[in-house]
C-alpha cells in the first residue's frame, strides 16, 4: 500500500494527460447528448452544429472535433475532468453559453428526461454556473424551440 502510494508522488510519474478546452465542450455536449442513453441522430447534428458555433468550424472541422469529444466521452472515467478544462479556459459568459447549448442538446427531442436534468443540474456547479443562469438558459431553448 505504502508503495502504491509512493509511485503517486514521484516526480518522474507521467502527469495524467487533460483534454484541450474544444475537446472538453464536445464530449459534454456528447454526455448530454447521451444521458437518455440514446444518442439520436437529430443529438449528433445539433452537437456539430453547436461545436462550428462555438469555435467558428467549417463542417468538416466540428465533425472532426465532435468525434474526439464522443471518443474522449467513452474513455472517460467521469465528467469533472472535462469540467475543469472548461472552468478554467472559458469565461463566465462563455461557460453559461455552453450551459445554454448543453440544455438546447438535452431538449432538442422536446422530450425532458430525468437523466438528462439531472446531468444539468450536476453541470452547472462544476462549470461555475449559477442555477439561476442555468434556468434563464433553459428558457431561452425552450423559448427558440417553441
Amino acid at each position: 500500500m505504502i508503495d502504491v502510494l509512493r509511485t503517486l508522488f514521484r516526480p518522474d510519474a507521467a502527469p495524467r494527460s487533460e483534454v484541450s478546452a474544444d475537446v472538453a465542450v464536445a464530449a459534454l455536449l456528447v454526455d448530454a447528448a447521451r444521458a437518455d442513453d440514446q444518442y439520436k441522430p437529430e443529438e449528433r447534428r445539433a452537437v456539430v452544429a453547436l461545436l462550428e458555433h462555438m469555435f467558428g468550424l467549417e463542417h468538416p472541422e466540428a465533425e472532426l472535433l465532435c468525434e474526439k469529444g464522443e471518443a474522449a466521452q467513452a474513455a472517460a472515467a467521469d465528467i469533472v475532468r472535462f469540467t475543469r478544462v472548461v472552468k478554467f479556459a472559458m469565461d463566465e459568459d462563455e461557460r453559461i453559453r455552453l450551459m445554454e447549448a448543453l440544455w438546447e442538446i438535452v431538449l432538442i427531442d422536446h422530450d425532458r428526461d430525468p437523466e438528462e436534468d439531472a446531468l444539468l443540474r450536476r453541470l452547472a456547479p462544476l462549470l461555475a454556473v449559477s442555477d439561476h443562469d442555468s434556468a434563464l438558459g433553459r428558457q431561452r431553448v425552450l423559448a427558440r424551440l417553441g
